[in-house]
């Protein structure tokens, strides 16, 4: 999803206390958080949308009746240690959800995270967004994937590195060790046109 910085600077609360007036508005653009500075979301393109249904649907398929959720879209992560929020493309957890309150919107403990990419925000979600995603102790995948061009890139946790691997073929499945599944490309680029 397309981004614009805003020179708002909130605290935590005061973040959160306005996304969640937000919410119900549908005129209200979402916006993430990070360290005082709000971050104002856009709409996303067809491609964008499709994509992150295409996974989405694919993974809560694949997971039903192996005790995970997946989200798409509205679901909040926070990153405590930076103090950061974030709504993700598709998120995946495994374990008991822990959330920060008892509202129930912002997730503790993602095991999988994916962003689709768009111009306007790929160094974001390859940068300073990544840089935060790290930090989430229980995260042991991020999915990076373009909606302009067949690529998908997978950095998984080994220890206290990332290991990058990228598929750029059609042919080729997205393996999601965390989980056990794999994604075909076919699939997840399913009905998305690429400009010429």
């Amino acid at each position: 999803m397309a981004t614009s910085a805003a020179q708002t600077y909130l605290t935590p609360e005061e973040y959160i206390t306005l996304e969640r007036k937000a919410i119900p508005d549908a005129e209200t653009v979402r916006s993430e958080y990070v360290k005082g500075k709000i971050i104002a979301m856009s709409g996303a393109s067809r491609a964008h949308n499709l994509i992150t249904m295409n996974i989405s649907t694919m993974l809560h398929t694949s997971l039903k009746g192996q005790g995970c959720e997946t989200y798409a879209n509205e679901m909040r992560v926070s990153t405590p240690s930076t103090l950061s929020y974030f709504y993700p493309d598709v998120v995946v957890v495994c374990e008991e959800p822990r959330f920060e309150d008892d509202v129930f919107d912002i997730l503790l403990n993602p095991i999988i995270l994916v962003e689709v990419l768009s111009p306007s925000t790929e160094a974001y979600d390859r940068g300073e967004k990544f840089s935060r995603y790290r930090q989430i102790e229980s995260l042991q995948e991020y999915v990076l994937v373009a909606q302009d061009k067949i690529c998908v890139e997978i950095f998984r946790r080994q220890e206290n590195n990332w290991m990058l691997t990228d598929f750029q073929n059609l042919e080729e499945r997205l393996p999601l060790v965390s989980v056990q599944c794999e994604l075909p490309l076919r699939e997840i680029y399913d009905r998305v046109t690429f400009p010429e």
